[in-house]
């Protein structure tokens, strides 16, 4: 999410309802590694993690750097129980993370008076506090069934077009 010259970067704990997030200034490749840190660094150490991004060519970048140790792919090869499925941008509604940043936006950013960048981080840093005291895991409840039918119609327009 970008915040005005400022990006939140979030990862969603579905089972514990826990979210992982941290604004910083850009949204390069070099700030999503600094966030897959402190992911790694705020989970247990043997637990294997799958991570559902978008397809923002930041999380697929393979150098970028001088040093070809420091794209997100070498970064991958390094730490392997970090696991990455790419989402389609057709279907970002896969992404649970937006919701949670559809409540940030109308609970918290709506509407609020921000003075200035250290003000609105300070805004989405607590309210990252305050929805970690009250963790409330993640239920799908869409209908499996509706899914794959919406799949089948969708698919055969497509194939109608084409």
């Amino acid at each position: 999410m970008s915040l005005v010259g400022n990006s939140l970067f979030a990862a969603l704990d579905v089972l514990e309802g826990r979210v992982i997030g941290q604004c910083m200034a850009r949204h390069r490749h070099q700030e999503f590694i600094r966030f897959l840190n402190k992911i790694d660094r705020e989970t247990p150490a043997g637990r294997e993690l799958r991570l559902i991004v978008d397809n923002y060519a930041t999380h697929r970048h393979p150098k970028g750097l001088p040093r070809a140790k420091a794209g997100v792919r070498a970064w991958l090869e390094r730490h392997k129980r970090f696991n990455f499925h790419f989402t389609p941008s057709s279907v970002s509604w896969l992404n649970a993370v937006e919701g949670f940043f559809a409540k940030l936006t109308r609970q918290r950013l709506k509407r609020g008076v921000f003075k200035g960048i250290v003000d609105l981080r300070a805004a989405v840093n607590r309210y990252l506090a305050e929805s970690n005291a009250d963790l409330k895991s993640f239920t799908w409840t869409a209908d499996p069934d509706g899914i794959i039918e919406n799949v089948r119609r969708g698919k055969q327009v497509f194939e109608s077009i084409h």
